[in-house]
């Protein structure tokens, strides 16, 4: 028979909690052991009641704070702690933000065994009403008698009970209650288990995932919802490609990135399900740093992987000789070559292409010859690419990252194998009051 298991104490338990977790949890140490405390913060001493056990450490949550950290403040949601949204509302965001560098900082050295020769400025943009894109959680709960909208309690799958939520754009983050009083009201309120966010510069679209087809009234009742808020009202029956509004719907989602002469600005087309920076404000900070730190001259050809909807790959093309961005879903290069179109920018080239698969030759991107390139890949990084891509000439790369890890991983090969130097890195707040960590990185060929 194995080892029976010790049951948690009952009791609450103090301990003075020493760091925080990647995921924005409190750590201390019991008897040896690592303890995840939700809702504590570094340099406190707690209370906190055991949550769950594992091998490696434990789980628990803050039930007195008996030393608060000086970076302690009031959460402004009243829901914080409940919802899983947010983790690190009870921090000051400027704390957050230092937070967020030091983890990067600590992570290139652990990883990688790297650091960068200097160190960037934090890109900070308002920390309340950014969300621009989100995916809301819908469910009918019997034991309440009506729906609930909103983000899904922490480590949980129900939805939880949101009267507003502070970090959505407002034109939908106070409409909570009114959008689950209008799910009630529809005759599939059963059958309706997500509601998609999408906006840019302009109007809001809700794409309503529907399991079943909404009867005429059901219709007449979104129909008059979004002629009483302004939202756009979406359905999506089936997968991406079922996605279509309802009559009088349809709108074009697009955003603008400024540049410091107005005719270079570009105008991004997209879809509402398309992949776009969820942080409109610190897309534009990014891209501008983005832009400054590659510094592609009027000879330059640069290179774009992970490209996207072009929201690098167009504002670089402004200022290069060509660039040739490259993208593994076909629809998101169909929309890349039309932003290109929309635009009118004629010196850009998109191809499609698996960027974890071996380079063929029909995704030609790795015989060229490069000056300059972009990275802005997936959690999952782009160590794959690096070879290639510095088979390709590059002297200078700019790597945009949503996870520290693969970050950490990919610096140290560029650094340690293929004869680059980390000139420079930093972290970007782009959601704040989480522990999610987006960063950017400069690499130079050695000469």
């Amino acid at each position: 028979m194995g080892k029976k298991r010790k049951p948690l104490p009952t009791e609450p338990v103090a301990a003075d909690i020493a760091s925080l977790s990647h995921d924005g949890r409190g750590v201390t140490h019991i008897d040896g052991k690592a303890v995840f405390v939700h809702g504590a913060l570094p340099g406190e001493r707690v209370l906190f009641r055991y949550t769950g056990r594992a091998r490696r450490h434990d789980e628990g949550t803050v039930t007195e704070v008996l030393a608060p950290a000086a970076e302690r403040v009031e959460p402004r949601c009243a829901h914080f702690g409940v919802c899983g949204g947010c983790a690190l509302q009870h921090m000051d965001p400027a704390a957050q933000v230092h937070m967020k560098q030091q983890v990067l900082a600590e992570t290139l050295a652990r990883i990688g065994k790297v650091a960068p020769e200097r160190w960037l400025p934090p890109l900070v943009a308002s920390p309340w009403g950014y969300r621009r894109k989100a995916r809301l959680g819908v469910r009918r709960v019997a034991k309440k008698g009506r729906v609930l909208v909103g983000f899904r309690e922490r480590g949980s799958s129900f939805v939880a009970n949101l009267t507003h939520c502070d970090v959505l754009r407002p034109e939908v983050g106070e409409r909570l209650p009114q959008l689950a009083a209008l799910v009630e009201g529809l005759s599939i309120r059963e059958r309706v288990p997500q509601i998609e966010v999408a906006q840019g510069d302009g109007p809001m679209v809700l794409v309503f995932r529907v399991l079943d087809p909404p009867s005429a009234g059901d219709v007449d009742k979104l129909l008059a919802f979004a002629a009483d808020t302004g939202l756009h009202v979406y359905l999506q029956p089936g997968g991406t490609e079922t996605i279509a509004p309802l009559p009088g719907q349809a709108v074009q989602l697009s955003y603008v990135l400024p540049a410091h002469d107005p005719a270079d600005a570009v105008e991004i087309l997209f879809e509402p399900t398309d992949f776009t920076q969820v942080n409109l404000e610190l897309n534009r900070m990014m891209l501008d740093q983005a832009l400054a730190l590659l510094d592609p001259g009027p000879d330059d050809r640069v290179l774009d992987l992970f490209c996207g909807l072009g929201n690098f790959t167009l504002p670089v093309a402004r200022r290069a000789a060509a660039v040739v961005g490259v993208e593994g879903e076909d629809g998101l290069v169909a929309r890349a070559r039309r932003n290109a179109a929309h635009n009118g920018i004629h010196n850009v080239e998109f191809q499609c292409a698996d960027l974890y698969a071996e380079p063929t030759a029909a995704a030609p991107w790795h015989t060229g010859r490069f000056d300059l390139a972009l990275l802005d890949p997936p959690r999952s990084g782009a160590l794959e690419v690096l070879e290639p891509l510095a088979a390709t000439g590059v002297r200078r790369l700019v790597y945009v990252s949503c996870y520290p890890g693969t970050l950490a991983r990919d610096a140290g090969h560029l650094v340690h194998h293929l004869g680059f130097s980390l000139t420079a890195a930093g972290a970007m707040d782009m959601f704040p009051h989480t522990a999610h960590l987006e960063a950017m990185a400069v690499f130079e060929k050695h000469a």
